[in-house]
């Protein structure tokens, strides 16, 4: 089975991985066992339904026949996987008229909150809204001044027109707040964690709206799995082989920080969602590694003078594509002074492409371990595939580090703080829980 990308480790030495090997040997097994038994890991589910495209498919065709713009209200898994299929279609700059414009205000922010509705033409737009619990409050918040605005310019009749609604079954404040207004439902599936969701309607609607094409993401991503379910030597499966590489540095190489770097502008969206999937799956009890995201060329500029020259804790891994020979052509004769001749008669993608050599060269060069990640071609099947890998990467590296990757009881404490602040802000607030600081010039 030819898959579609290629990695490679170089670390400069040839460190001793079998003990990683065979905690990530023992999760492979419990995956295939599931797999075997037609019960997999949630995240694994979509590839097991084909029949789901169709729903799917005519879901996004309804809404893209009357929305000329379409806003996913989410945050976090709920919206950084559908971003990281959508922007390798929407990094562009003019937009394509033939599907709607799709916008991910998924940081809550009061400003961008009045631009989109007031920039918005709102008779025209969609908003689909995602929470697997049904209870995020950012989400919520949007929700109830989208349905504000909407009300405002039409009957409270039609409201329900201009809603979809991705949650979880089951009594949540999401699901209560539909039904009351007669907003269509599509069922979260209670087994797939947000940052895990991707492949769900949750990132696969999203991309059908925006125009790709579904069935090659899913095709990619199976591919990868398949591949962890036919190899039979725990060294080949390249998610399990980065896996037990990143955890050995990690825990006995003090290789803490995990940093991914694409010389791709249409992945760094990838990155965001990558950099939450290793977070929140494996930063528990005290353990675990620092994602950190960068993106090249840009990040050669402000972040590689502290890589190659800071502090030695880090692990480097790079996605490439194919790029030399695209983009524009520099022109000889714009290229005249000699300080340009190198560029002369090069593509932009020529120069993409000398640059990441280059990059990963100098880490190699200061003793940085470095994983390369080549991708021939950057298509849906190939991001489908990536998406795959880095979720089986997570899971298996979870386990080796000992810690459950789909749980995140951390982050609960700050949800319940936020409703205790929320609700101290109706009444004058406890000397105990208000300073009041001035800063006079």
């Amino acid at each position: 089975m030819k898959m579609p990308y290629r990695q490679t480790i170089n670390t400069g030495q040839t460190p001793n991985l079998e003990w990683a090997f065979d905690i990530s040997r023992k999760t492979v097994q419990k995956i295939s066992r599931q797999h075997d038994q037609n019960n997999p890991l949630g995240f694994l589910k979509p590839l097991y339904d084909p029949e789901s495209f169709d729903e799917i498919m005519s879901i996004a065709q309804t809404i893209s026949l009357k929305a000329k713009d379409v806003v996913i209200l989410g945050t976090g898994g709920s919206s950084l996987g559908a971003q990281a299929l959508v922007s390798f279609k929407e990094k562009r700059f003019a937009h394509n008229a033939t599907d709607p414009k799709v916008h991910f205000p998924d940081n809550l922010s009061p400003f961008m909150m009045s631009a989109l509705l007031q920039e918005l033409d709102l008779q025209q737009t969609h908003f689909l809204i995602i929470s697997k619990s049904g209870g995020t409050a950012e989400t919520l918040a949007q929700l109830m001044s989208c349905m504000a605005a909407v009300k405002n310019i039409t009957t409270a009749g039609a409201v329900s027109d201009y809603f979809t609604v991705i949650v979880e079954p089951g009594d949540n404040v999401l699901l209560r707040f539909a039904r009351r207004w007669r907003l269509p439902v599509i069922d979260h599936d209670p087994d797939i964690g947000g940052r895990f969701s991707v492949l769900s309607n949750v990132g696969i609607l999203p991309a059908a709206i925006a125009g790709l094409d579904i069935q090659a993401i899913h095709q990619g991503a199976q591919k990868v799995y398949q591949q962890l379910l036919c190899e039979k030597t725990i060294e080949n499966i390249p998610a399990a082989f980065g896996a037990a590489t990143l955890c050995d540095y990690a825990l006995r190489r003090q290789k803490t920080i995990n940093v991914l770097m694409p010389y791709e502008s249409r992945l760094e969206m990838f990155a965001r969602w990558h950099q939450q999937l290793w977070a929140e799956s494996i930063g528990k009890d005290g353990r675990g590694s620092t994602p950190v995201r960068a993106l090249g060329p840009v990040d050669q500029h402000s972040q590689l003078q502290l890589y190659l020259d800071g502090p030695d804790d880090k692990f480097f891994t790079f996605i490439t594509t194919n790029m030399s020979g695209t983009g524009p052509v520099i022109d000889a004769s714009l290229a005249s002074d000699p300080e340009l001749g190198f560029m002369s008669g090069r593509t932009v993608g020529d120069l993409v492409t000398a640059q990441a050599r280059a990059t990963m060269e100098a880490l190699k060069n200061h003793g940085k371990p470095v994983r390369h990640i080549k991708i021939d071609e950057l298509n849906e099947c190939s991001l489908g595939a990536l998406l795959m890998h880095f979720m089986l990467e997570t899971v298996i590296a979870a386990d080796i580090f000992d810690v459950n990757a789909f749980d995140q009881p951390a982050v609960e404490e700050g949800k319940q703080l936020t409703r205790q602040y929320m609700e101290w802000g109706r009444r004058t607030l406890p000397n105990e829980h208000m300073k009041e600081v001035s800063i006079s010039s």
